[in-house]
């Protein structure tokens, strides 16, 4: 395939730019995966991930300070600017089927025709609401198909605008448009029937899951698991989910010898072990509980930062669901040593586990991460 030069510049909330070239990503297969429990999750079809019109990271993504300074000493120096830039400034209740992006799921359902409705929607109890990938369609119409007239295209668009923060939305943005060419490249079905009932939307695609059920789910953060990623491999700090990595390895650079000794693990399980182990689990990793105030407090920014690029309301109830199980003693934290990228002990896979809470980050060789915050009965 010919490589596209073209440039696209999207602007950050953070004042950065995030600037990406064309190129050709590796070919890789993704795991299948199953998820019991709250969240079954059928086998993924082996898929090849090339796609066309991905794009890769440019070196102006790199800044100055970052290029002269080694990743665990950027950590360190650049601690109050991340947090500033990617901690939100207000948490809310859970979303409702009145919440921005609820209602807009509503009207796009509204103008569907009854054609597009038997290939795009499903019962609300289809198990393909269930399914957890890093890479699949729920449904066949891709979004820039002529499937979708102009103004349900801006629908869908403007629920995933409203579905994110400010610097989330850019963020997911740009890693569409490297992965896979842009939005027009994912799909969306609609579970239930808004306004009548229970009901989720859901966009899938690589590298990416959302929904939005207006709390259909209760007690169900983001209405179920979510995913994310990025396919750059060329460096582990030009991935788009870097300063997530920072941000949690700096509670590993607060432990002490002994807490360190628990938190450091050699090998990952599965990334798509996403089911919720409830408070009979047995979860590796130091616990916090038995970290000190300071190093609480780096946790409560590390969930912050985790949490940053999706909406208030979101947030707010991912944090209401891990107090009502035993709050943010109840985590544990793990980082691994497969996957250190440049071998400098800035720990690129790491994982935050409680009975309701699952953060999975595998950044190497490239970023998948999924979250899933749920209530376990």
């Amino acid at each position: 395939m010919a490589e596209h030069r073209g440039r696209v510049m999207v602007r950050m909330r953070s004042d950065r730019d995030l600037c990406v070239r064309h190129s050709k990503p590796a070919n890789r297969d993704f795991p299948s995966i199953r998820q019991p429990q709250t969240a079954a999750v059928s086998p993924m079809s082996a898929k090849n991930e090339t796609r066309q019109n991905p794009i890769s990271a440019s070196k102006c993504c790199v800044t100055p300070t970052h290029s002269m300074l080694g990743r665990r000493t950027f950590l360190r120096a650049s601690a109050a600017t991340i947090a500033a830039a990617s901690i939100p400034g207000r948490l809310f209740a859970a979303p409702t089927t009145t919440t921005g992006a609820e209602s807009v799921v509503g009207e796009l359902y509204a103008t569907l025709t009854d054609d597009q409705k038997s290939q795009i929607c499903r019962d609300f109890s289809d198990p393909l609401r269930s399914r957890v990938s890093a890479n699949w369609h729920v449904t066949k119409p891709l979004i820039d198909n002529k499937f979708y007239s102009d103004s349900q295209r801006a629908m869908i668009e403007k629920i995933v605008r409203d579905l994110t923060s400010t610097e989330g939305y850019d963020r997911l943005v740009a890693q569409m448009e490297y992965d896979d060419g842009g939005l027009g490249a994912y799909s969306i079905a609609i579970f239930g029937k808004p306004g009548e009932g229970e009901f989720q939307w859901m966009l899938t695609g690589r590298h990416l899951t959302l929904r939005a059920d207006g709390n259909s789910l209760a007690k169900t953060a983001f209405g179920g698991p979510i995913v994310y990623g990025h396919g750059e491999e060329s460096s582990a700090k030009d991935n788009l989910f870097f300063f997530q990595t920072q941000k949690v390895n700096e509670v590993f650079a607060a432990l002490n010898k002994d807490q360190a000794a628990a938190a450091l693990l050699p090998k990952a399980p599965p990334e798509a072990s996403v089911q919720l182990q409830g408070k009979n689990g047995n979860i590796p990793g130091v616990k916090v509980g038995d970290m000190s105030s300071d190093q609480k407090e780096l946790v409560q920014s590390a969930l912050k930062t985790i949490l940053s690029p999706y909406r208030d309301e979101d947030g707010a109830e991912s944090m209401a669901i891990i107090e009502a199980g035993g709050g943010i003693d109840s985590l544990r934290f793990a980082f691994y040593q497969q996957g250190d990228l440049e071998n400098d002990q800035v720990w690129d896979m790491w994982r935050i586990e409680g009975p309701n809470t699952v953060c999975h980050f595998r950044g190497a060789p490239h970023v998948h991460a999924y979250i899933h915050i749920a209530e376990v009965v």
